[in-house]
This record gives C-alpha cells, structure tokens and sequence, in this order.
C-alpha cells in the first residue's frame, strides 16, 4: 500500500520535470527549419504509446516544429492549470511566480512597511499602521495620505489594492521611499522606511460577550494560530470565562496541523479528531493526546456558507464527540485533501489525494464531478436560489447520509457541517438597500471621512463603548444622509428606515475601527449580530 502512496506523487513530478527538460531542449534548438514534410521525420515524435510520453513528445514537437517561435514555458503554465481544474475543484497548479505570495497569508509573517490601508478618491490612506513595525516607529500615522513612492506619483484612478501591495511589499531591509500628506500640515512629509518582517493575524479578536462567556473570531488557520488561539483563550480563562464562542463564518480554511492542535484543546485522550482517506491513500487516523488545557468547557461554534476546510474539521469534531453545538448555517463542504509538490523551477502543484472524514464517519466533501467544475463552483449560488439561507426546510436530507454522534445525536452527510441550531437571513431588516450600501463604498467612505474628520477627538477615547457613545450622540446619520444626496444615491425613505438599525450600527463600527482597530469594529458590529445571539440564548 505504500508504493501506492508514493506512486502518484512521484508520476506528478516526474511529468513536469520531464516537461521542464523539454523546455531545456527547446530553448537549443527553436531555430530547427523544415523545407516539407518529406525531408522532416515526424515519426519520432510519436511518443512511447503512454499518455505521459504523448505530452512531453507534442511539447517537443511544438517547440522544434511549429511554424512561429513559441515559449514552451509560458504555453506548459497556460496547460497545466487546465489539466488540474478538471481533476477536482482543488488540485491546482501554482507558477513559480506566483507561489510565495500563495503562502504569506498562512506563513505568520510577510515582509513589509506594516501599514494598513483603504484607497479613496483615488488615494491610498492610511487606515492603521501595525504596532512595533516600520512605519510606526518612523511616525507614519492613521490619516496619512501616500502621495509619492520612489518620487513617482502614487494616485490616480488606476490605483489598485494589487498594485499597493506589490509595491509597498518587498524584501526584508530593502528601503522604500514615500511622501505623505497630512492633515494639518502643509507639506508633505518624507520617509524612507526599511522593510521588515510584519507579523500576519489570523485571529481577528477574543473579548468577554457575558461574564463568563468569552468570544473569539479565527479568520484562518496558519502557521500561528494555534499560539494565537492558546493566548486568547488563557486571557479570557482569567478573566472569568467558563464557555467559548468560536467564531470560524467566513473562514475559508488553512494548516491541518494548526486545526489538529485547536481543537485538542477540548478533547480526550484517545478522542479521534478526523481522518483521510483516499484510492491511493490509506487511511489515516488522528487521535487527541489527551494534553489540552479546556477540556471540559462547553464550546459553541458558529460557521455559514462559507466555513470552509479545517473550519468544517474543527466543527465536525466538535458536533461528532459532543463536545458544543454547532449554530449558523450549512458550511461550504471542503473536505479535499491537498499535497504540496515543488517542482524543479519554483512552481508547485498541490494535488488531491484523500478525502477528509468527521469522527462519525461524515465526509465534508459536498459531491462534484470530473470536468463539471463550473457546475461545482455555482452551489453557493443555486443554494442562495433554493432558499437554503432563509429556511432549514429547504435543504432536502436522504435517510442514507444519517450517522449518530458520540451520544447519539443524529446528524447529517452529503457535504459540509449542518449546524444544531440554524440562522435564517434576516431578509426584512437586511432590504436590499442595505445590501446595496454595505456591499459598495458609501458606507465605509463615509464612515472614514467622518472619522478623518473627527480624528483629533476621537482619538482621545481609548474603549469601544466610550467610542460608541460618543458617536451615537453626534447628528453622524444626518451627515450621512447628507453624504448619500452628494453621492446621488436615491432610495425610498421608507427603505432607508426599515434599514436604519444596521446601518446605524455598521457606521458605528467602522468609524470605531479607524481609530481603534479590529477591537473596535466587532464588538460594535457583534451587538446586532443574529447568529451570535442564537449562540448566547442556547448557551443559556
């Protein structure tokens, strides 16, 4: 069984670098000319009667035959995505080029000027600059407009997030040159900032909901995490905490190994966390060893469409051993597991090779079809049109996909996790005016300029219910409104008020989150938050 294992991946890699040494042999020989086809032997391009011949011999043939100078490197990258798209909704071909970007956001840190940024009217402001980097310790303050990088203009309407990153991001110790505008002054400032290694957060933040009821939210799982997750939970122990809300809607996934450490928090030695499975992949098992620092604490965790991957692994094991309950909406049903391969020139391929399996025996993986990938990729879509975000009953569930948890709950297969408590969309008070406003610029820009504005005073206030107070006693929605008419956005006042409460509260928060970061947006935006009330109230 284990050549089994290894067979496939050495296949893998021997076909790329038996294609990467095709484009060795074309690079010598592009300039090969035929006068027709009697005077040229096509025949010894015919391959060797298996697939994996077949391709590196056209490869070859293209290369020293056809009628114009091609890049076998650049048409072997446009193939190679292709061949891997159909196999599975996740296998993947990644180009040299683009690998290392793939890995910063799980990899714990990037090199950088640790900024944070938002583009408005075509200019990059600066939203915050991240504690103990480069930025902060030469000055560079929220507010701060970049106006040149490398004496080169750096506004405009072709300005991109893409665009900023690539230019701001860099090696580490490498300078960068940048001026900016700043309120109140009248020239512009200079800086050159040494790039350095700027940390990447995957926990978005933890604070007490109730007493004894601590909040966390995860945004991915990576290379920190774990250490990340420990910190925030140890906190919130001391400060009263005697259940946890995990919060993983939205997260899409990350490290096994950092889930795996996660979730043994909680559970018993012995307790079987997941397992993989595949043709060519033999079972796996991993188990709790029996060392977590909160077992015995009650755990709810909320996940929607979107949870995806290890969130779905964490919540499993959760639901599957009785350890919490799980309250939101049905999760994405990604269940793929993916080997990394590095190829020879840089690039890599991350090929599918088993299927992940919940401790009652549930396989994440929602069903899919070999070249129907486009098909795959519409279910968040068809299951919005089915209704699936507004009401349980919608999603159809075969006697078949049963299986029990530890206890002896029923729960369900067929893809992703089904959550024990569900919560609807709320479909009266989110109209689609709100959708339109939260999903466009109106409400942060606005909510930025207010801040920008207002900045000298509010920065004096250091707690988000002191901000919030603030906020809610000046005439801000009325600015607004005024903010909306400049705009020329029109809507009915009858919409607008039925809508009033979330847009109130999301201002709120994003005006809290300029100058106070991630822990002043959420526990503002958490207070009319559905789900987590749900979480709160079965708690209880």
């Amino acid at each position: 069984m284990k050549n089994k294992v290894i067979i496939p991946i050495i296949v893998a890699a021997f076909v790329t670098i038996a294609l990467l040494i095709g484009i060795a042999i074309g690079k010598n020989t592009a300039t090969i000319q035929v006068v027709s086809d009697e005077n040229y032997d096509y025949s010894r391009y015919s391959g060797t009667g298996n697939s994996f011949g077949k391709i590196n011999a056209i490869l070859t043939l293209l290369d020293q035959a056809y009628v114009d100078t091609i890049d076998i490197n650049n048409l072997t990258d446009d193939i190679l995505p292709d061949i891997m798209h159909n196999l599975d909704p996740h296998s993947a071909y990644i180009p040299a080029s683009e690998v290392e970007e793939s890995h910063e956001d799980l990899e714990g840190s990037f090199s950088g000027i640790g900024v944070q940024f938002n583009i408005q009217n075509d200019t990059v402001m600066v939203v915050d600059v991240i504690a103990g980097g480069p930025s902060e310790k030469l000055g560079i303050r929220p507010g701060d407009r970049i106006i040149e990088v490398e004496d080169s203009v750096f506004t405009g309407s072709e300005m991109t997030n893409n665009k900023v990153l690539k230019t701001l991001r860099g090696k580490k110790g490498t300078v960068v040159n940048i001026k900016v505008r700043r309120a109140g002054v009248a020239k512009p400032l200079s800086f050159a900032i040494k790039r350095d290694d700027i940390p990447v957060n995957s926990i978005d933040i933890y604070y007490m909901l109730t007493p004894t009821i601590g909040y966390m939210k995860i945004s991915r799982f990576g290379a920190n995490t774990y250490n990340e997750f420990l910190t925030g939970l140890t906190d919130m122990k001391k400060q009263g905490a005697k259940e946890f809300i995990i919060d993983l809607r939205y997260n899409g996934g990350g490290y096994l190994s950092a889930v795996i450490q996660m979730v043994n928090e909680f559970l018993d030695r012995g307790d079987l966390i997941v397992y993989t499975e595949g043709l060519h992949y033999p079972r796996q098992d991993v188990f709790a060893d029996g060392t977590g620092r909160f077992k015995g604490y009650n755990v709810c965790v909320l996940i929607n469409e979107f949870s995806a991957s290890a969130s779905e692994i964490f919540s499993g094991a959760i639901q599957d051993l009785d350890k919490g309950i799980i309250v939101g909406r049905r999760s994405f049903g990604k269940g793929l597991v993916q080997q990394q391969i590095p190829l020879t020139d840089g690039s890599e391929i991350r090929l599918t090779t088993a299927r992940y399996h919940t401790p009652s025996g549930r396989c994440i993986q929602k069903p899919y079809k070999q070249g129907k990938i486009d098909d795959y990729e519409k279910d968040i879509v068809e299951r919005y049109d089915r209704g699936e975000f507004f009401a349980s009953d919608s999603i159809t569930l075969a006697d078949s996909l049963e299986f029990h948890t530890r206890l002896g709950r029923v729960v369900y297969g067929g893809g992703g996790i089904m959550p024990d408590y569900f919560v609807a969309q709320d479909t009266t008070v989110y109209n689609q005016l709100y959708k339109d406003l939260s999903l466009g610029t109106h409400l942060y820009g606005f909510s930025f300029q207010y801040a920008d504005r207002n900045r000298a005073s509010l920065s004096k206030i250091k707690d988000w219910k002191a901000m919030q107070k603030h906020i809610a006693a000046s005439n801000y929605m009325s600015e607004f409104q005024k903010y909306l008419a400049e705009k020329k956005v029109e809507y009915k006042q009858d919409d607008f008020e039925a809508c009033r409460k979330p847009i109130e509260n999301l201002i709120q928060a994003y005006i809290a989150r300029t100058i106070l970061g991630d822990n002043g947006f959420y526990p503002i935006y958490n207070q009319t938050d559905e789900t987590i009330k749900k979480a709160l109230e079965v708690m209880k």
